[in-house]
């Protein structure tokens, strides 16, 4: 595997990714009964921004870095924006940026658990660094969507799946959709959030109308884009497809995007979405 997360930590990706992951997490934290947090691809877990290759691309630099300061964030925005400080701020300066892991096991309450998957040796040993005095947190190293197949429904009956590949494989999208199918047919109740990014070719919105097909109800689509969806050579967005989203999460995530998405745009570009692809 070439995909280093390193590269874009903190990018307008992770953004949208990150303030999800804490808008369902927090939802699920409301109710009494432990969840359990599944990372399909959870990388090391936390990110220097001043390591070699953080600082090569600077993504973080046109993603969180302009979102610090910002005033005025609606609360789910300014929700993740304070974990993020909380874990990353020293001395009045980001040193680092918290990854899924890290940012869940911020949340997560004492009888709540997360199973971490990665599969990459040497981030799956920092994964381990990170986590290892934390009794909730389980790291596999293995591929995660084989752990996905392995291990849902969880002994808890409540929680989320990440799935955030790195769709660096030709058959990526036809692998995390039989992989999806299969585990919400096993764990119909278990809230999913698949990754997705949004490039020339509209790979994501074959993705998303296929998805649609199967009939599963309750899929939310979330997308934000920096540039026009049709341009040649790069990420232009991000989305998110999210299969049983908690009751009014999609309100609150249309109003953090209509924050974030003028704040992350280049000169003005793109959009953002947050739309049923399949309601109830």
């Amino acid at each position: 595997m070439n995909y280093r997360h390193a590269y874009h930590a903190g990018n307008f990706a992770d953004v949208l990714k990150h303030v999800v992951l804490v808008g369902v997490l927090d939802h699920l934290g409301r109710k009494p009964a432990p969840y359990c947090y599944m990372d399909t691809h959870a990388g090391r877990g936390d990110y220097p921004l001043g390591a070699a290759e953080t600082q090569r691309a600077g993504e973080f630099r046109e993603g969180i870095s302009k979102l610090l300061d910002a005033p005025d964030a609606p609360t789910l925005a300014a929700r993740y924006l304070a974990l993020v400080k909380e874990l990353g701020v020293e001395d009045g300066t980001l040193v680092s940026y918290p990854g899924s892991p890290r940012l869940a096991l911020a949340i997560e309450r004492p009888d709540d658990r997360a199973v971490l998957c990665e599969l990459e040796p040497r981030e799956a040993d920092a994964l381990r660094a990170l986590t290892r005095r934390d009794s909730r947190a389980a790291v596999h190293e293995r591929d995660g969507y084989e752990a996905l197949a392995a291990l849902v429904p969880p002994r808890e009956k409540r929680g989320l799946v990440l799935i955030d590949p790195p769709y660096e494989e030709p058959d990526e999208y036809e692998r995390l959709e039989r992989t999806l199918i299969a585990a919400i047919a096993r764990w119909p109740l278990g809230v999913y959030v698949a990754w997705y990014p949004i490039k020339h070719g509209d790979q994501s919105g074959r993705f998303l109308a296929r998805m649609a097909a199967t009939g599963i109800r309750r899929q939310l689509a979330v997308e934000l884009t920096v540039e026009r969806d049709d341009l040649p050579g790069g990420l232009n967005g991000t989305g998110l497809l999210i299969v049983n989203p908690p009751y009014r999460l999609d309100r609150e995530l249309a109003e953090a995007l209509a924050w974030l998405q003028p704040k992350l745009a280049r000169e003005g570009r793109g959009r953002f979405r947050v739309s049923w692809q399949v309601p109830e």
